[in-house]
């Protein structure tokens, strides 16, 4: 446990304020500007936004190197305007028809060597818009039929691509981020402990470490706020994606602390605890707008997951130590819940 508080600056993606389609659905609002988006992230008290690749510089397969650095020259001009920073850029692997078999793991070497491609150009756009790390999530590397693919050949192949891209760019940090499914059936770095072994096996360790988002954590039947202690004591944990989840579902993102204030508070306990923050480490909101949402409302939900983080913070804050280690002490774990419960709810102990 670190001596000090934790310094909090968080991000969202443009994602995050979207029209309202999902997979049994089509858009029910209108899409907003990006320019309109990182106004009102200022205007939130937000600190940064996230990229994919192509948030940054539309359709990259498409341009050249001149045309990419001049559209995400342009992005980089409105973040400066508006006094934000760009946290990363991840490279969206999983739309192109390259990939519908998966990226860095599909059976064709030729289509492993599109995203590889498609990977470095998102390094590229990444040094111009000056932010400070790649993300993975490796969206379609695993399976749909077990037998289609070699689980030890695909970990082997995601270790030579990072590799590929590590030297590509020699200040290149990456963040791998584990989900256990969605969209392939049997994703194959699918936890925190997978994405931290993963980068233990690439040449230059030091540069990969691992962002945890709630909902992916529960999704795979874990506790979030042990994942992010497993990858903080690793020293690994760059970065996290703060949503809610109602269960083994799909990847809801619902408002942070909207469906599990406990398990909130505990997410933003293990954080503080640890000092988070201090080496530059970022809170993203990744929560998605509800359909049902009007459009001049439609950012409610970040707002509202803003102000439950710093709601929680201020109860792990205040809660009483003396209290907690008496209860721990004497072993009344009962007792010890129902101090929890009483102090998160307001009611006097």
């Amino acid at each position: 446990m670190s001596d000090k508080q934790g310094v909090y600056r968080f991000s969202f993606g443009p994602w995050n304020i979207d029209e309202g389609a999902d997979p049994f659905g089509p858009p029910v609002r209108q899409p907003i500007a990006f320019a309109d988006k990182a106004r009102k992230a200022r205007e939130m008290g937000f600190h940064g936004l996230q990229f994919h690749d192509d948030d940054a510089v539309e359709d990259p397969d498409r341009k050249s190197a001149s045309q990419i650095e001049n559209e995400a020259t342009e992005v980089r001009k409105i973040l400066d305007q508006e006094g934000l920073v760009p946290e990363f850029v991840a490279p969206r692997l999983w739309f192109a028809p390259e990939t519908i078999d998966g990226a860095y793991t599909n059976n064709d070497p030729a289509c492993r060597q599109y995203a590889i491609d498609r990977s470095k150009k998102a390094v590229d756009i990444m040094r111009i818009l000056g932010a400070e790390y790649m993300v993975l999530w490796l969206a379609r590397e695993g399976t749909y039929i077990r037998e289609s693919k070699s689980p030890n050949e695909q970990i082997l192949l995601i270790r030579d691509a990072i590799n590929e891209l590590l030297d590509y760019d020699k200040d290149l940090r990456i963040l791998i981020e584990p989900k256990p499914n969605e969209p392939v059936d049997s994703a194959i770095v699918s936890t925190a402990g997978h994405a931290i072994a993963m980068g233990y096996m690439t040449k230059d360790p030091a540069r990969v470490g691992c962002l945890i988002e709630t909902a992916h954590s529960m999704l795979a039947g874990l506790d979030p706020s042990d994942d992010m202690g497993f990858a903080l004591a690793h020293e690994k944990l760059w970065s996290v994606h703060l949503n809610d989840q109602g269960g083994l579902k799909f990847d809801q993102d619902k408002s942070f602390g909207s469906y599990n204030l406990r398990h909130a508070f505990n997410q933003v306990r293990v954080l503080d605890e640890a000092g988070y923050g201090h080496n530059g480490e970022w809170v993203g909101l990744d929560v998605k707008t509800m359909r049902t949402q009007k459009q001049e409302v439609s950012w409610k939900h970040l707002s509202n997951s803003l102000k439950t983080f710093q709601f929680v913070l201020e109860k792990v804050r205040s809660l009483d130590k003396s209290i907690q280690r008496q209860l721990i002490q004497e072993r009344d774990y009962e007792e010890l819940d129902r101090y929890i419960l009483n102090h998160l709810m307001g009611v006097p102990y």
